[in-house]
């Protein structure tokens, strides 16, 4: 399974890759515009010539572009307008008399190609620049965790139940609630030791329907924390790749020690067990708990709401509301 770095440096290899491309053309353009002309099956006239010229130029500078820059997608978009260009000319150029129209068809799939390879890339680094804002970069006193799971249902399914705010809270220890302010705000509610509770107020900053949802809360909030998570469909079928990214700053002073319990001494084992309760509640429709250690290993069926909760790390309410006791499930 690929990490979000290595999905980040494959974007930024195929734009390193379309830059020295950019560069190559522009230069043949520039240098031999006339054979460059004859290669694509247009006639050899001055105006068009010159014309080869311009694009050279532009290939040039788009080259240098993403070769200083790969990880910027506005290089990249360049490329996909000077694409739709090049298409229009050589469709311009396959009406002259003189054009070889087979090689202005081949050029013109040649080009549609690349074109591909231009959009990947630059969605790919547009969808990496909005992660990294949405997240934000982490300063030495952040706390970033990232974890995955393949869930065996459509990612069309999986989608939609993330999107609920409102289900979060029934495989999120220590979740109480999430409820909608407005559009594109929610609440969270988080309950500590001895019935403390935390809340602060959230904003969706990204939603691309079955690809990606970002949020982060807001001014002043008690718990500072930034997250997203991407959906993507696993390979043979498998079902929904899931992968969650949370970013948190750790308050100081009492506060900060108040709420250590909200990610544990371990954020990403903490993730990494709610993602298994997400799986179960996705593939199952009920999480599978028991008395035993980090819930996880077997032990004699919990028989109380009550018991559910402490162990879930939700409420009692929400246990008697959504939860089955049925040999030691819930």
């Amino acid at each position: 399974m690929h990490t979000h770095a290595q999905t980040r440096a494959s974007h930024e290899r195929l734009a390193t890759g379309l830059g020295w491309f950019s560069l190559a053309l522009g230069t043949a353009e520039l240098a031999a515009p006339r054979t460059m002309a004859r290669l694509i099956g247009i006639p050899d006239d001055p105006r068009l010539v010159s014309v080869l010229r311009a694009f050279g130029a532009r290939e040039i500078a788009s080259g240098l572009g993403l070769l200083a820059r790969p990880d910027q997608a506005a290089w990249a978009w360049s490329r996909v307008g000077g694409d739709a260009i090049d298409l229009a000319f050589l469709g311009s150029a396959a009406n002259e008399d003189t054009s070889n129209r087979q090689r202005v068809a081949l050029a013109a799939a040649a080009v549609a190609g690349v074109a591909a390879l231009d959009v990947i890339c630059a969605r790919g680094l547009q969808d990496e620049a909005q992660g990294r804002r949405a997240v934000g970069e982490p300063t030495r006193h952040d706390v970033s965790v990232e974890e995955s799971v393949t869930v065996t249902r459509p990612i069309e399914e999986v989608y939609a139940f993330w999107k609920d705010y409102a289900n979060l809270p029934r495989f999120m220890r220590h979740l109480h609630s999430v409820e909608t302010l407005a559009e594109k705000r929610t609440r969270w509610t988080a309950i500590g030791p001895a019935g403390t509770t935390v809340s602060w107020d959230a904003e969706t900053i990204a939603d691309r329907p079955n690809e990606w949802i970002a949020w982060r809360s807001l001014e002043n909030a008690d718990v500072d924390n930034r997250g997203s998570v991407r959906f993507q469909r696993a390979p043979g079928d498998r079902g929904t790749e899931v992968r969650v990214h949370l970013q948190y700053r750790p308050p100081a002073g009492a506060l900060g020690r108040g709420i250590a319990w909200l990610f544990g001494k371990e954020p990403s084992g903490q993730i990494r067990e709610d993602l298994r309760r997400f799986k179960q509640l996705m593939e199952t429709g009920e999480v599978t708990v028991s008395e035993g250690y980090g819930l996880w290993k077997p032990s004699r069926p919990v028989e109380r709401a009550e018991d559910v909760a402490t162990l879930t790390g939700v409420s009692p309410e929400l246990v008697g509301a959504g939860a089955r006791l049925e040999g030691g499930h819930a």
